[in-house]
């Protein structure tokens, strides 16, 4: 069978998820999916509307049935869906309800695997059900971790003659290479739904499918921790703190050097006021690329000044960030080198050599490990945990394309609230 392009329409607005929804009609999507956000959201008139504006494309309502099987299947087919999702860790006689009450009502099941929840034998069972399609779903958490792979669905396709779908992280550059390993559906959400252009996403990603030829997307790609540089150039402080809950924010610091965006892996100093032993001593130590991060207690006075600025060029270091005083500014912004710090005054230190290097400190709320990611611009400075930076920078990519499709709806004429549907989302008073 020829690949089917189904666009998941993981909104919880249901008028954003119809213009996608048309958007990617017009393009030649085939099937259109009410996503578990929207059905949550909005309930099965989701998927009624959908059915009355669509009536040429099947509609699939991803209930992620996982109990009560002949009900919820039963209500989402009378609702208009042609196929209902099913969990494949469901019992076996939560499944064969699904199945039956499908064959019922004239739907048809799909039973997804999800993540940790993939197992061949399970496959195998859940081939003997006989349900009409077979997913493994790439959950969103496991694709913030760059972690996307297809071996599971290559072993799928050599032992099941049921169609499979594949969804989680597909686009343009990586569908050719789900159609190779046996999906004859895919399942595209962000690739479609966060572009500026669904219909324009759409027909490249037909296009890799028709030609067999992985064609560049310029976002959506999900990142390891080797490349999260290139993250770090596209997304902001505020992106980077969105996807961390709204946290990573280093509080009371500002820039003094150049306004530039910069970034890299902390090399940390606890010293007290005015002591720049250690803080110099840091330059040599670290590498190139590394930020310093110096915590001097808020105080004056400086720990770091110009010529520790020209031993940072010279080592070709990212920036430093002072919890303290820094002076002789105007000589450090001539050296376009990025520094942030608590406050500036002229008085200097002695050099005492109390403190220590590449220890754990804290800024305010904000623990810092040596390693960690640094990343500053015109907003402030974040700190990323190295543990949790490919999530972290990935999920900053997911918050910028989002960011981007508001961007679009908002130039044809809409405004941040009406489009974000605010005073629905408000709080009970």
């Amino acid at each position: 069978m020829k690949p089917i392009i189904q666009v998941a329409l993981d909104f919880v607005d249901l008028d954003r998820a119809l213009k996608v929804a048309q958007e990617a009609v017009r393009a030649g999507a085939d099937w259109l999916e009410a996503g578990t956000p929207l059905i949550k959201s909005c309930g099965l008139e989701a998927v009624r509307i959908l059915k009355k504006q669509f009536p040429k494309n099947l509609i699939v309502a991803d209930m992620k049935v996982l109990d009560a099987g002949r009900i919820e299947v039963e209500i989402a087919a009378k609702s208009g869906a042609d196929i209902v999702v099913v969990m494949a860790n469901a019992s076996d006689s939560t499944i064969k309800e699904s199945i039956e009450a499908a064959r019922n009502y004239g739907a048809k099941i799909l039973v997804d695997f999800m993540g940790e929840f993939c197992d061949i034998e399970r496959v195998r069972k859940l081939i003997s059900l006989e349900p009409d399609f077979l997913g493994f779903h790439i959950p969103i958490d496991q694709q913030m971790t760059g972690n996307i792979s297809f071996e599971f669905l290559k072993e799928i396709s050599k032992i099941s003659n049921i169609p499979v779908a594949i969804a989680g992280g597909l686009n343009s550059e990586n569908v050719v290479d789900a159609v190779k390993a046996g999906a004859s559906i895919l399942i595209i959400g962000g690739a479609i739904t966060k572009s500026e252009n669904a219909e324009k996403a759409v027909r490249l990603i037909r296009k890799a499918i028709d030609t067999h030829t992985s064609i560049k997307s310029e976002f959506f790609k999900r990142y390891k921790e080797e490349n999260i540089g290139e993250v770090f150039l596209k997304v902001s402080t505020a992106n980077l703190s969105d996807a961390m809950h709204r946290g990573g924010w280093i509080p009371n610091v500002k820039p003094f050097g150049v306004k530039s965006k910069f970034f890299g892996q902390a090399i940390t100093v606890r010293t007290y006021p005015g002591d720049w032993a250690k803080p110099v001593e840091a330059v040599d130590i670290a590498k190139q690329g590394d930020v310093i991060v110096i915590d001097a207690c808020g105080q004056p006075p400086a720990v770091w000044g110009e010529l520790a600025t020209q031993s940072a060029v010279i080592k070709k270091l990212a920036g430093v960030v002072i919890y303290g005083a820094i002076r002789d500014v105007e000589e450090i912004r001539r050296l376009e080198f990025p520094a942030f710090a608590t406050l500036c005054c002229p008085q200097a230190g002695e050099p005492k050599g109390l403190g220590e290097i590449n220890v754990p400190i804290q800024i305010g709320k904000i623990k810092i490990l040596p390693g960690d990611w640094i990343v500053g611009d015109d907003d402030g400075v974040v700190c990323i945990p190295h543990q949790k930076a490919a999530e972290i920078a990935n999920r900053a990519m997911d918050v910028l394309e989002k960011e981007n499709r508001i961007r679009s709806e908002i130039r044809e004429g809409g405004t941040l609230s009406e489009i974000t549907h605010l005073l629905r989302w408000e709080k009970p008073r």
